[in-house]
């Protein structure tokens, strides 16, 4: 099992924007030096919490600064760009980083964005799926292109102006071949979504907001995305986030990871709360759909949604994750505010130098057994 890491990222308000995103680098600078996988930024145009407004723009000031592990959107939000802007600017990326590169896409959810670029009665979900019909027909297709897909909104062409013998009219293509890994975030349960995620070969992210018991319904309808084109699923392109806490005794975890004053990840989850119950959202949290609205508490989200103690307790969570919902290719840690920055870089070096050996130990001696 790999382990990745997704940040969205979420920070205090009252912190100064430099020094956010200084963590923000430093983390995943860190996380490569521990041999992460790959490091997934989000991107939000209109929340002071939520520092990054372009993930691909913060991970190329990485690029020189990382040496093996992938950088990741963690969204690119297709709503909110041209897709030729976005197909040029991820081509490039994936030049620039030699391959260093997975794309990471979404609609982008957050409301007040699309409200500040006027789209906010517009269909992003529609958005969403012609830009990326769009972004695969420019890396497949050659000038002048003539992109003029049914039922979509964007028609590309450079006939009209096109110089082809000095390169005019010529657009980029991505450095992998024939394209990046393509990656969705999914955070519905029984999202139908992945269905089609199955069939395109675009592999799925469960975020770290879905309750354990839902998270197999992602990888079942992955599968069935597949059987239907009559491809094999494979499990190594499942993702799963979870928000974890390790320290060396299980008192420090608690304190840092669940109930101490100001602990981070009670902060990170009371923005989570409320952003969903204000997008219409709590289903997410729930464990049945007729579940209250009122039992979604703070202390109900954190309970079920966190794990947290010292390297045995989560070796011990996280192989129990894995005999509930069944094999999978990736554990994605969740970044949090470094409210405490010694607890918060411990955290993810127990999570690379002991925390996985022991998974992979024991998923090793289960195989051979």
């Amino acid at each position: 099992m790999r382990l990745g890491y997704f940040t969205m990222p979420v920070h205090p308000i009252h912190r100064d924007w430099v020094a956010t995103l200084k963590e923000d680098r430093e983390a995943i600078i860190l996380a490569d030096k521990l041999g992460f996988h790959d490091a997934f930024m989000g991107e939000h145009l209109t929340d002071q919490a939520e520092n990054i407004t372009n993930s691909m723009m913060f991970n190329a000031t990485l690029i020189h600064d990382t040496k093996t592990i992938k950088l990741a959107t963690g969204t690119t939000n297709l709503s909110q760009m041209h897709p030729v802007v976005v197909a040029q600017q991820a081509a490039m990326f994936d030049h620039l980083s030699e391959g260093r590169f997975i794309f990471g896409v979404s609609p982008g959810a957050l409301a007040s964005d699309a409200e500040a670029l006027g789209i906010l009665e517009q269909d992003r979900n529609k958005m969403f799926a012609e830009a990326i019909d769009v972004i695969l027909a420019i890396w497949e297709g050659h000038p002048p292109y003539d992109i003029d897909l049914p039922d979509n909104r964007f028609k590309v062409t450079t006939a009209r102006t096109q110089v082809p013998h000095i390169g005019i009219g010529w657009m980029g293509k991505p450095y992998q071949k024939p394209r990046p890994e393509i990656v969705g975030t999914v955070v519905a349960p029984f999202s139908p979504g992945v269905v089609l995620m199955g069939k395109r070969d675009f592999h799925p992210l469960s975020a770290n907001f879905l309750l354990t018991k839902h998270l197999k319904s992602h990888w079942d309808n992955y599968c069935k995305g597949k059987t239907e084109v009559g491809a094999k699923a494979e499990v190594a392109d499942w993702r799963v986030a979870r928000t974890i806490c390790v320290a060396d005794d299980d008192k420090t975890a608690e304190r840092y990871g669940r109930s101490g004053a100001n602990n981070p990840y009670e902060f990170y989850w009371s923005q989570m709360l409320f952003k969903m119950n204000r997008g219409k959202r709590l289903y997410v949290f729930k464990s049945h759909k007729e579940q209250p609205d009122s039992e979604i508490t703070l202390d109900y989200v954190m309970d079920n949604c966190v794990i947290h103690g010292s390297v045995n307790k989560v070796v011990d969570q996280l192989l129990a994750l894995r005999e509930q919902i069944g094999d999978f290719g990736e554990i994605v840690y969740a970044g949090m505010d470094w409210a405490d920055p010694a607890l918060g870089r411990r955290s993810m070096q127990l999570m690379a130098e002991q925390v996985m050996p022991r998974v992979n130990a024991a998923i090793g001696k289960s195989a051979a057994a």
